[in-house]
């Protein structure tokens, strides 16, 4: 090794150490495990006394399931202009009408950083699904909750995932609607996740303690959970956009985080609550975060559900669409994430887009090539997160909890929502059903290999 190879090598090891050391000082392994053990116990105190208060109606599951209903209703009425907050008997509770914090009420920057869902929707949706929610599959923990308490309370996965969907609308795609301030759609939402985490921890409690390993895992929905799930919803997605051909400015990322770090405060995140995220905590965190994941039954099982719903959508000839974005974007992806596809049994992409996946290659050692894969990876993703959006508003549009998304959203996305398109759209659906019967029951039939 030459003498100048031999110094670039040691100035590597130097920065990298002097980096590792940083990044220890902000976000100490100490501080991760503590998180990991750290509920919150401010609200979970309320919920008990709200529980305790009220035998009558039964358990945590049974008033969880109440307060499904009751918090479904406070978010219609707080979609009304009327900047009241709505009557809730569980928001009388706490301390529901709390100001955003000093540090979190620029709002500017929140209008900057709503403005990257209103601007990037379809392909956001296209992220959630096909990166944040299997990112929460590979935290054992997570799924466990996931394929326990949220089907026993909201009978099924694809109604969990379609609020999280309105989640998404509610506190980022209202932008100029001080959604995030008391009585407005995101502030009731930020809150009511708050205290649905809460019952959702006395649930584990009651019913699953004896098999809940504390040790391991911290109490459910704890807050390095919490703090992966801000991740989730913000450094994740930039990171799946990016993979889709959209690639944000520094300023956009820094204000998208800056928004989401308004909206972990009202839920309670306890990293979020005297200061906000910034650009410099997203390598640290997203190096420790990356050592939770871990295959388990319940992430397969929900990775294969969420698969079937995406895919039962998609237009004839497109069905494999879905699993060939989940391997696109965690293509090289850092941090072990690279690894989700197989750690949660993801079958294997379409052949038609082994392609893309060439080009992609050919891209790094021909740059004139990077543009139309580009191109062709946000059509790709536009088409893929329409028809999921679709499918949210055909499926969920009505009942307790409904899926809705704003007008002004649903013209640029291009969705309509009346009530004769939605019957339109079952009519397709149904003709697709029936032409995909057939190769549907051979599937059965056949033994499940990697490309299923």
């Amino acid at each position: 090794m030459s003498p100048l190879c031999a110094n670039g090598a040691a100035f590597d090891r130097i920065w990298s150490t002097r980096h590792m050391t940083e990044q220890d000082e902000r976000w100490p392994e100490e501080r991760f495990r503590q998180l990991r053990q750290q509920a919150d116990p401010d609200i979970d105190k309320v919920v008990a006394d709200y529980l305790a208060a009220r035998p009558e109606l039964g358990g945590p599951l049974e008033q969880l399931k109440a307060v499904v209903a009751e918090l479904g209703e406070a978010k219609r009425a707080a979609r009304a202009p009327s900047g009241e907050p709505p009557a809730s008997e569980i928001f009388d509770a706490i301390d529901f009408a709390m100001e955003l914090p000093d540090w979190g009420d620029d709002a500017e920057l929140l209008a900057r950083g709503q403005a990257v869902f209103a601007d990037y929707g379809l392909y956001q949706s296209a992220a959630l699904f096909c990166k944040c929610l299997p990112m929460a599959y590979v935290e054992v923990s997570s799924a466990k909750v996931l394929a326990g308490v949220s089907r026993l309370a909201t009978h099924g996965l694809t109604r969990r995932v379609a609020e999280t969907g309105q989640m998404l609308i509610d506190v980022m795609g209202l932008r100029a609607t001080a959604s995030l301030r008391p009585g407005g759609p995101g502030h009731t939402t930020a809150v009511g996740l708050r205290i649905l985490h809460s019952f959702v921890r006395a649930v584990v409690n009651e019913r699953y303690a004896d098999r809940w390993d504390t040790t391991r895992y911290g109490p459910p929905v704890n807050q390095e959970l919490l703090l992966a799930t801000i991740f989730d919803f913000s450094v994740v997605t930039w990171e799946a956009l990016e993979r889709m051909g959209v690639v944000l400015t520094e300023e956009e990322r820094a204000s998208h985080l800056y928004t989401w770090s308004v909206v972990g405060h009202l839920m309670g995140v306890e990293a979020c609550r005297d200061a906000p995220l910034t650009l410099a905590d997203v390598e640290p965190v997203s190096e420790r975060l990356g050592r939770l994941y871990e295959s388990s039954d319940e992430g397969i099982r929900l990775m294969a559900t969420l698969l079937a719903e995406m895919e039962e959508f998609m237009p004839l000839g497109w069905r494999k669409l879905p699993r060939s974005l989940v391997h696109w974007v965690f293509r090289d992806a850092a941090h072990r994430a690279d690894q989700v596809p197989e750690l949660l049994q993801v079958p294997k992409p379409a052949w038609w887009f082994t392609a893309l996946f060439a080009a992609a290659r050919s891209a790094h050692r021909h740059s004139w090539m990077a543009g139309p894969v580009h191109g062709v990876a946000r059509w790709l993703t536009r088409k893929a997160g329409r028809h999921i959006v679709i499918a949210l508003v055909d499926r969920h549009s009505g009942g307790p909890a409904a899926f809705q998304i704003p007008a002004e959203l649903a013209r640029a996305w291009r969705i309509r929502q009346s009530r004769p398109a939605v019957a339109t759209r079952a009519l397709r659906r149904d003709v697709r059903g029936r032409l995909r019967a057939p190769a549907r029951a051979l599937r059965k039939r056949t033994p499940a290999g990697p490309g299923a």
